[in-house]
């Protein structure tokens, strides 16, 4: 019989015991979150006050931010208090809770993507029909849905994961991740693993095929275009948008699967950071920032906090 003992908390190794690497670690994730924090706010903030931006597009975009703050804040902060304070003491509660809604943002995240590819879809290869498919009942419907679906997926993974028993504490991770959580459950991990990601992993490879297709029928479109510069415009907006959907999905494959091959766990962080980190730090850049329509969207608002601050002084 496995040695079933009773948790009440969990220990996060983070990436190293050293204290150098440590303070590396604080400042490193200290600064991507900042980026992430005034990226994402920044972006809700502009659409929020600037009426030519409500547009389904950009709504898309504020849930996106949103689903990138909830799921950067429920995982940096506690690995930078770690690192900072060597506090590797995580609750059996508190690591249920980061789990769901870590899974909960990221599950939402991939549906939005999904959305946010169909909308494009809809501008590019039917824009004269936009107005009409792309209402705003049908926006809200989608963002809803993903919402419930990433809900749905979290509350399945954290009901069935921590319905098992433990067998030791040690997380080899800065948080709590699906994958080294069944590592040290005491049943067999390939088992838990096929009951636990078959359903999410149903889920991830219908959403890639949709926004697979999606692009590939933009891509037609745009290579039928007679402008140049039309094709260029479109090219440099749509290929971007799609290295983040495979970087995200791609790595997180990698995270949640090599881990049970054997990897070494400093593979398995590296690769956590870049699905669970980089996506989130790069939206705004690559969604928004690049955009002519946000561009001005911000040197308004500039402007306007310039100008009161002047008339203030007077």
């Amino acid at each position: 019989m496995p040695n079933i003992t009773i948790i009440v908390d969990f220990l996060l190794m983070g990436f190293s015991e050293q204290r150098e690497f440590q303070i590396l670690h604080f400042m490193v994730f200290l600064m991507m979150y900042l980026a992430i924090l005034i990226g994402n706010l920044l972006l809700i903030i502009l659409v929020v006050v600037n009426n030519q931006l409500q547009t389904p597009m950009y709504f898309f975009l504020v849930n996106l931010a949103i689903v990138d703050l909830g799921s950067t804040s429920v995982t940096i902060p506690r690995s930078i208090a770690t690192a900072l304070m060597n506090a590797r003491r995580i609750s059996y509660s508190e690591c249920v809770a980061q789990m769901f809604f870590f899974l909960f943002f990221m599950s939402s995240d991939i549906f939005l993507l999904t959305a946010m590819a169909y909308d494009r879809y809809v501008a590019i290869c039917h824009p004269l029909h936009y107005m009409s498919m792309m209402q705003w009942r049908s926006c809200f419907q989608m963002a809803g849905a993903a919402w419930m679906l990433g809900f749905l997926n979290a509350a399945m993974h954290a009901g069935t994961l921590f319905s098992l028993p433990f067998c030791s504490k040690v997380i080899h991770q800065f948080f709590c991740e699906i994958p080294h959580l069944m590592k040290i459950s005491c049943f067999d991990p390939k088992f838990s693993e096929i009951r636990v990601l078959l359903f999410s992993s149903l889920l991830g490879v219908v959403c890639f095929m949709l926004i697979i297709m999606s692009y590939v029928k933009i891509f037609k479109t745009v290579l039928s275009m007679s402008s140049v510069a039309s094709r260029q415009k479109a090219f440099s907006t749509c290929i971007p948008h799609l290295l983040v959907v495979c970087l995200l999905l791609g790595t997180g494959i990698f995270s949640y699967f090599i881990p049970n091959s054997g990897s070494s766990y400093n593979w398995d962080e590296v690769f956590a950071v870049i699905y669970s980190v980089i996506p989130p730090m790069m939206n705004p850049v690559i969604y928004s920032m690049r955009n002519k329509d946000i561009k001005t969207a911000l040197w308004k608002l500039f402007n306007q906090r310039i100008t009161n601050q002047n008339t203030k002084l007077c």
